[in-house]
């Protein structure tokens, strides 16, 4: 349902929805504090009825450890006994965000439980930063904090930091920032102690860790603080050895999974606690305790992996974005390609561009040439070895002087087949997913349940022969091994990530986003099956095959090297003329201006709202939405299992986001109080609108 109601509204609604639901704790009668007896504590249950906080009485034993932004252990619930005393009430951990004088709430407090550490690990700053996430989101903050604090761990908690380094660095040279017209002054910027934002187009090569290093001793040079956030573990250890180069060891602390949660941990805590003032990781490390941070860094905001997967789903360039705004640091978006959200921001005035000049990117790009799909399938060495004449050409020359890197969109062997006499899809009998073959000797199993085919044969058609839709990157492997007997074969893929190769003469296949790097770069790259990526029923196809070229190409050598790209896909296809003209910028603001023509996303704000038909249902009809705002679907959509799934898309003008997602949330109690049992998921902005 549509109305007028505002924000305001909206929230009421909340608050009121709120008190009715509010738990019943346990009291009992402690001796408490004689200053600032009550604590305000959020407590940790994600659910959204329960987003505020509550007070508890602060035992005078406690007084000196509870203090805001400690974690602290408390009774929560409970019921009313015959006798009308409150009893009973599960343990839950939560954090002190106040100290106050005097409670809100007319009945008598529960005391905290415990205090489980006296370190202050929920700071003031991170507080905010998460509750505008929160907010934006139409998550709870209980959610979002799981995704900033990281859990605890006492041993290093009991470890001292080591004590901060001396005085800042000194102003470090432009370096290769000197290649772009406006790098110097970016530097220049930050080391003066302003705040500058960039939208950051990098050029193809090696050096863009070391630039980014220096972006961040510019940062540390005017005494504050730089947080850098990467897609993987790969691009985080190239900053971390460029940072180390550059300023020695102890000044940035590196965060990220492959530490281990105590080691994490315990770096977490020497930014807390001020010992370092720089920080390198992935997605969670947005919520980096960094004092004073100058400078933001997202590289490649494109990648899916800065989408946490996590309730409420945030992005990592959205979160810069916010915190930036809220502790007035400099920005820089920066990566090998750029997205329509970084472009909207250019076109805004908000940011403003840092790029090199058309000869300088002609000069250390690699040349690109094109093959279409067709030319594939009428030349005949394409069918025995899965290459192009142009294609067999370009690598069996590159193979003289170097390594060739082979990009393969889908993983395995043959991920999807289909009858090989009518074509129609091969489906699993019992559950109805799709069917895979795993290698030449191996029956063929579904994809959803596992279930083994070893005598498929087509329900349409009886035919008991196949076809393969999509081949995988094993097979593409196993057959270019056969073509190129006396080369090498390295595969890097989801199983096993190459992090880099000599440069010495050998076939490096991979998928996206696993390419290794090589020993003084590559001599030639295949990108095989464009129709994979531009074909997807997605509003970011483009986009996304264009970053994922554009990340393999960027690891050849310059086209005065002799290095040489071939891309298979359409040639007249926009984002295959960006990587031939190698204008990712120019690709960007295009697809902005179509976006701006239909309403989507970055000019407009949308949400998505996937669940069963019934929950999809239930939830837009209690949802009271902007004056203006759209509702596309809902429809149909793939679901685990073959599970009916819908998804209905919600639409709103510029400005009207926050209102988006205070509707959602608020419809979202509303369910919870009247017990309803299908989850609906939502999300803010939502990458896959399809």
């Amino acid at each position: 349902m549509s109305g007028g109601n505002g924000a305001g509204e909206q929230l009421a609604f909340i608050r009121e929805t709120v008190r009715k639901a509010r738990p019943r704790v346990a009291a009992r009668k402690v001796e408490t504090a004689a200053e600032l007896p009550v604590a305000r504590v959020l407590v940790d249950k994600g659910v959204l009825s329960l987003d505020q906080y509550f007070d508890y009485a602060v035992p005078a034993a406690m007084a000196e450890e509870a203090q805001p932004g400690v974690r602290v252990r408390v009774r929560f619930g409970g019921r009313v006994a015959a006798s009308g005393r409150r009893e009973g009430g599960a343990l839950h951990d939560g954090f002190i965000v106040e100290r106050r004088a005097s409670s809100d709430y007319a009945g008598p407090l529960a005391p905290l439980a415990r205090v489980l550490s006296p370190e202050r690990v929920l700071t003031p700053e991170l507080l905010r930063l998460c509750r505008a996430v929160a907010d934006r989101y139409a998550g709870t903050l209980a959610d979002v904090l799981q995704l900033a604090v990281p859990p605890r761990h006492a041993g290093a908690e009991a470890e001292p930091s080591p004590r901060p380094l001396p005085p800042p660095p000194a102003a470090p040279e432009p370096g290769s920032w000197a290649r772009y017209p406006q790098g110097p002054a970016f530097l220049g910027s930050l080391a003066a102690g302003h705040a500058p934002r960039a939208v950051w187009t990098a050029l193809p090569g090696p050096t863009w860790p070391q630039e980014i290093a220096r972006a961040v001793a510019a940062a540390l040079a005017s005494g504050r603080g730089a947080l850098v956030v990467l897609p993987d573990g790969r691009a985080v250890a190239r900053v971390d050895a460029a940072l180390t180069e550059l300023l020695g060891e102890g000044r940035h602390a590196v965060l990220a999974a492959e530490a281990g949660p105590q080691e994490r941990y315990r770096r977490w805590l020497a930014v807390s606690r001020g010992s370092v003032r720089a920080v390198v990781g992935t997605r969670a490390a947005m919520f980096a305790p960094v004092r004073e941070p100058g400078l933001i860094v997202v590289w490649s905001d494109g990648d899916g992996s800065h989408s946490d997967l996590n309730a409420p789903y945030p992005h990592v360039r959205e979160v810069a974005l916010l915190r930036a705004a809220e502790e007035g640091a400099g920005v820089l978006l920066g990566g090998l390609s750029a997205t329509v959200e970084a472009a909207q921001l250019l076109h805004t005035g908000w940011a403003r561009p840092l790029a090199a000049e058309r000869e300088t990117v002609r000069a250390v790009a690699p040349r690109v040439r094109t093959v279409t799909d067709q030319d594939q399938g009428r030349d005949a060495a394409a069918q025995a070895a899965r290459l192009p004449t142009v294609a067999w050409e370009v690598a069996r020359e590159a193979l003289t002087r170097g390594p060739v890197l082979i990009q393969v969109p889908r993983r395995g062997y043959v991920p999807s087949l289909a009858c090989g006499r009518c074509r129609a899809p091969a489906r699993c009998r019992p559950c109805g997913g799709p069917m895979q073959s795993s290698g030449a000797d191996v029956p063929l199993s579904c994809v959803w349940c596992g279930t083994s085919e070893p005598d498929w044969h087509c329900p349409e058609c009886g035919s008991f022969r196949l076809r393969a839709q999509v081949v995988g990157a094993r097979r593409t492997a196993e057959e270019l091994g056969k073509a190129f007997p006396r080369v090498p074969v390295r595969t890097s893929g989801r199983e096993s990530v190459l992090p880099g190769v000599p440069g010495t003469p050998a076939l490096v296949i991979s998928t996206p986003g696993a390419e290794p790097v090589a020993e003084g770069g590559y001599a030639a790259a295949l990108l095989l099956d464009g129709w994979a990526l531009l074909n997807r029923p997605d509003l970011r196809a483009g986009e996304e095959a264009l970053r994922r070229w554009l990340t393999a190409a960027s690891l050849v050598r310059p086209a005065a090297e002799g290095g040489t790209v071939v891309v298979v896909a359409e040639p007249t296809a926009r984002p295959v003329q960006a990587l031939v003209r190698w204008d990712p910028a120019g690709f960007a603001a295009m697809e902005l201006q179509e976006r701006a023509q239909l309403r989507f996303p970055p000019v407009s704000r949308m949400a998505s709202v996937t669940g069963s038909p019934a929950a999809v249902a239930d939830l837009l009809g209690l949802v009271r939405l902007p004056e203006g705002a759209d509702v596309l679907g809902p429809v149909p959509v793939p679901g685990a299992r073959g599970e009916e799934v819908e998804r209905a898309l919600l639409r709103v003008s510029p400005g009207q986001g926050a209102a988006l997602a205070t509707a959602l949330k608020a419809a979202q109690i509303a369910r919870l109080a009247l017990r309803t049992a299908d989850p609906v998921r939502i999300r803010i902005d939502p990458l896959d609108i399809g």
